[in-house]
């Protein structure tokens, strides 16, 4: 299978080189040391799960001459979803399925109103991944799952052609029959674990052994579940204790990809995040008053990023937050 890696950060290389050592077709694309790395030594995984390298792979700045892709695994931060897109597009074909592990849940129309109705899948990940240097990742908690589906629904002979590919390299994929509702329970995840490591500043078990700030994360999840509810989103009744107990059994120095943007001054998925969450609300009519303080406190943070040369980011090589219990939880 040909597959395209848009962006090269902690999901997109780690997935990427799992499927390259699988023996697909894979490319990357990135930019600057990133790229310049990819090309020179390939990709160093370091991961709970084993260390592995992958010492030659494709990695280019513009995909446009690689032509129509049978995959695109969409890896960028959600910032910068348009731009990635545009530059995705020529590889685009009749046949290309689109698959964003990227965090939030209007990633699939954003990109569906610039590659096409047909070509996008709803998706995400499950995946502790951090680009520690440039073209190496550290993996942490053990988890590499992606789940992804049909964005209206039901069975898809792509699909289940994906999902074995997939499982071939290694990782836990699922294909989803009503993919709205992983993507909504991992919004709810990464909204709970991005706001509550961001604001206190540390990692997953101490937050989870204090019990105020234990009771932060809890309602963070609880806020979002609640939205997801009003809009008919079928998650289950237990969706927030499961998620506690899931959290449990992590490593307890997991920290979210948000929170390691927010240390190294980098720009935040918040808008996407948080701030959704509270767009929401107001709409809905859905009190969440705890999203709302995450988004008010770490918004000047956010724009100070933003306006930083040093901190802004950019195409292509953005580490999705996934990627934790959000990415990834990038």
């Amino acid at each position: 299978m040909r597959i395209l890696v848009m962006g090269s950060g902690g999901v997109g290389c780690y997935y990427g080189a799992l499927l390259a050592r699988a023996g697909q077709e894979v490319a990357f694309v990135a930019r600057g040391a990133n790229l310049a790395a990819l090309c020179q030594e390939g990709i160093r995984i370091r991961s709970v799960l084993g260390d592995f390298a992958v010492p030659a792979v494709r990695a280019v700045e513009d995909p446009a001459p690689l032509g129509p892709m049978d995959l695109i695994l969409f890896c960028v931060k959600a910032y910068d979803t348009e731009a990635a897109a545009r530059l995705v597009r020529p590889n685009v074909g009749t046949g290309t399925a689109v698959i964003s592990l990227q965090n939030g849940v209007e990633k699939e129309e954003q990109l569906a109103r610039i590659l096409g109705e047909r070509a996008v899948m709803g998706g995400l990940t499950y995946a502790f991944c951090t680009l520690v240097a440039p073209g190496t990742v550290d993996h942490r908690g053990g988890v590499r799952k992606v789940v992804f589906g049909e964005r209206h629904g039901g069975e898809s002979i792509r699909g289940r052609r994906i999902e074995a590919v997939l499982k071939e390299a290694a990782v836990d994929a699922e294909f989803s029959l009503d993919v709205r509702v992983p993507i909504w329970d991992k919004f709810m995840t990464i909204c709970g674990t991005s706001g509550s490591t961001c604001l206190a500043r540390l990692s997953i078990g101490e937050i989870l052994a204090c019990p105020p700030s234990r009771g932060l994360l809890e309602g963070l999840l609880g806020e979002v579940f609640a939205l997801a509810r009003a809009q008919g989103i079928p998650l289950p009744e237990d969706a927030v204790a499961r998620r506690m107990a899931y959290l449990e059994k992590l490593e307890p120095g997991a920290r979210t990809s948000m929170y390691h943007d927010l240390a190294a001054g980098r720009r935040l998925e918040l808008e996407f995040l948080h701030g959704t969450a509270v767009r929401l609300g107001r709409r809905l009519d859905v009190p969440t008053p705890l999203c709302f303080a995450a988004y008010a406190t770490l918004k000047p943070h956010d724009e100070r990023a933003r306006l930083s040369p040093a901190g802004a980011g950019g195409l292509p090589a953005g580490n999705v937050a996934g990627q934790g219990p959000g990415a990834g939880e990038k």
